[in-house]
């Protein structure tokens, strides 16, 4: 992993260490203990040479440093942050695959990435193969150039084997990239299974208080991350200092919060479990769901989303409108519980009317039990 000054942290830190102490400056007399955002367009250049000091805040600049340091301490190699994290994958996809090339993605995996892939990479000559999540990915990899995994799948959470898959694709010559959203950092850690990228949208529980936009892609290599440092400056895809120390700022309860929402979450697995009429319930960190064991293999934590399903659209809406705690709003990871019908965004995820992505927030949990039954009573009776 990398520190501020280039040595090796305490391996024995913990997750809650390394999201505070992450991206900081050498501590000196004087000087804040978290770094300030940096505004600047145009830096003074004097006579240096290229590429040793700021220029252009395009290129890079000390807020977007600090940022990704704290990022690739978590994740285990050198980190490219960009706007959003469609931002963060588009430029995966498009600047490392040509046409001819083949590129092998889940079928059940976000609908605006296999949007990108049919709208835009298809026309352009990639063939494009999609498998779901917990398919038979093996048979799909002969030829491939990239492979992307979603793992657990959005919305549906099916898991997949990260480290079998990139030993096969690396096999076949492929790259293999994670999208890792879902699981953040602190929940999987998709380099050290083999992957050669992690993908996210920190828009979601790295940043965690659904105020902003942000994603990024962490690299198991200096070479690739300096391939998409390219990309992104040419691009023109360098996020503002603002948005981005918000989002340092808000990595250091990462752990808090995600300690919470697993919290919330497990509790409420009882409650849906047990009440007729809530079907398809999944949770890759409760025992009964079919990923659990894949799932405590090769994940370190769980976060706060599961699934289920209600009777219909309608129940949906009652349940929402009797909650006090669950707001109807998309992605997820916030401090408020949410309720996601994924249908009514329109074809592109194959479930029920009644499909509820649900992302725990961070209430007590006492309460926020209390509120999703009364809710369920509404909308079911």
């Amino acid at each position: 992993m990398i520190s501020v000054d280039g040595t090796a942290p305490d391996s024995t830190w913990g997750d809650g260490t390394r999201v505070v102490t992450g991206g900081a400056s050498p501590a000196e007399p004087g000087q804040p203990l978290i770094p300030s955002p940096v505004f600047a367009a145009p830096f003074h250049l004097g006579d240096q040479p290229v590429g040793t000091a700021d220029g252009y805040a395009r290129i890079s600049h000390p807020s977007i440093r600090a940022y990704e340091r704290a990022l690739a301490g978590l994740d285990g190699g050198p980190v490219v942050a960009f706007p959003t994290g469609m931002a963060a994958i588009s430029a995966l996809l498009l600047d490392f695959l040509r046409p001819g090339e083949v590129l092998v993605l889940p079928s059940d995996g976000y609908y605006t990435t296999r949007t990108l892939a049919a709208n835009h990479l298809a026309p352009r000559g990639v063939e494009v193969r999609e498998v779901p999540t917990a398919g038979d990915y093996l048979s799909a990899l002969a030829g491939a150039a990239l492979v992307l995994l979603e793992t657990p799948s959005n919305p549906g959470l099916d898991v997949c084997d990260i480290a079998e898959i990139a030993a096969a694709a690396h096999r076949e010559g492929a790259l293999v990239a994670v999208d890792n959203t879902t699981a953040t950092p602190l929940g999987q850690l998709p380099l050290a299974l083999g992957a050669d990228f992690a993908v996210y949208s920190d828009t979601k529980a790295i940043a965690g208080h659904s105020d902003l936009l942000l994603g990024h892609v962490a690299c198991a290599t200096q070479d690739l991350a300096d391939r998409l440092s390219l990309w992104r400056r040419l691009a023109g895809a360098m996020p503002g200092p603002f948005e981005v120390w918000l989002a340092h700022r808000s990595l250091g309860t990462l752990d808090l919060r995600l300690g919470r929402q697993a919290q919330n979450a497990l509790a409420l697995i009882p409650v849906l479990s047990e009440t007729p009429g809530v079907t398809g319930l999944r949770y890759p960190g409760w025992p009964a769901d079919p990923a659990y064991e894949l799932a405590s293999r090769q994940m370190r934590r769980h976060g706060g989303v599961l699934s289920f399903a209600l009777p219909s659209a309608a129940a949906v809406a009652r349940f929402v409108a009797a909650s006090h705690l669950v707001a109807a709003a998309t992605s997820f990871g916030g401090l408020h519980s949410t309720a996601d019908r994924r249908a009514q965004w329109g074809p592109g995820d194959a479930v029920p009317e009644g499909f509820v992505r649900f992302s725990a927030g961070c209430e007590d949990p006492a309460d926020l039990i209390a509120d999703v039954t009364a809710a369920l009573e509404h909308a079911l009776t």
